[in-house]
């Protein structure tokens, strides 16, 4: 592929996550499409750009997070100004390297990122790949989601690739129908799909990751990569099939980030020119070095990626 920008689509927040002093947080930025800007950015050489399309507000940590995204090299042309919100806020807690999530995001200034045509259309010409996930279309009104869905689905028809990971957030939907009608229509106006197995199975009733591969397969997706949580993966669709059944297990610190960074190192390599079984094998490898650290963003990851 021709380098040229991927824009990644969604909410970015306040991020607090436990430290390795007792009682102590960390205050960072993060989420779940930001995560992935911020390792895609990592992780390719230039001329690739990598921007962020979003809406904060005007106060000081919206600022903070403008400043955040331009330090890391990610583009903010489109990420707009909300005067009555500000960005959300969401804590991280562990048990056993596994996450949970208290989260203070009901007001967020990004749930007005879909609400302007025009923005939309400027930001999404010219984009080689545009990266979504569920959790994009959870925080929008329904109006705001059709909206995003008609200015994605033109950009695909002038040449953009549209990239979605479902990341399945019951909590942030009125209701699971809902949840997984809109995450499969959003899957069918798609050319690759990244689910993560366990979601499907608990939301979908999938069997196995051939269940989940068909089914998005079905709803008109070109191409699904099915991450399983270090177990074998699936891929299947327009670039072709097959399983990787050999990928070394790590036991996690923090499991927070780990899909969203194998989204980044799975798409770094394809827009490079690898195949998808080395595109997963290198996603693998990068969420496997995340999951070693506390938090959404690990450097030492991206430095252990490039070799």
């Amino acid at each position: 592929m021709t380098p040229g920008l991927i824009l990644s689509i969604g909410e970015a927040m306040v991020e607090l996550s436990e430290s390795d002093t007792p009682d102590s947080w960390r205050l960072g930025i993060a989420g779940d499409t930001l995560n992935t800007a911020w390792y895609l950015r990592g992780l390719l050489p230039e001329p690739w750009r990598v921007g962020y399309l979003s809406r904060v507000g005007t106060g000081a940590f919206s600022q903070r997070m403008v400043d955040f995204l331009r330090d890391s090299g990610i583009e903010t042309t489109h990420v707009s100004r909300d005067t009555a919100r500000e960005i959300g806020l969401y804590a991280i807690s562990l048990q056993d390297g596994e996450r949970s999530f208290s989260y203070w995001r009901d007001s967020s200034a990004a749930r007005g990122l879909a609400d302007d045509d025009t923005r939309l259309a400027q930001a999404f010409a010219g984009a080689q790949v545009l990266y979504l996930s569920g959790i994009t279309l959870a925080i929008l009104p329904a109006p705001a989601r059709a909206r995003l869905m008609t200015h994605l689905a033109q950009a695909r028809t002038q040449g953009a690739q549209v990239v979605f990971d479902p990341n399945l957030r019951p909590r942030l939907w009125p209701d699971t129908m809902t949840m997984c009608a809109a995450i499969e229509e959003m899957a069918g106006q798609s050319d690759l799909v990244l689910p993560s197995f366990d979601d499907e199975a608990t939301h979908f009733g999938d069997r196995d990751l051939q269940a989940t591969c068909a089914r998005y397969l079905a709803c008109g997706a070109r191409h699904v990569v099915v991450k399983n949580g270090g177990g074998p993966m699936l891929f299947d669709g327009s670039d072709g099939t097959g399983q990787i059944d050999d990928l070394q297990p790590e036991t996690p610190l923090d499991t927070t980030a780990a899909g969203d960074s194998f989204n980044a190192g799975y798409l770094a390599a394809r827009v490079q020119g690898a195949d998808c079984a080395a595109a997963i094998r290198a996603g693998h490898a990068l969420s496997r070095q995340v999951i070693r650290h506390r938090g959404a963003l690990v450097p030492a990851a991206i430095d252990a990626a490039r070799g």
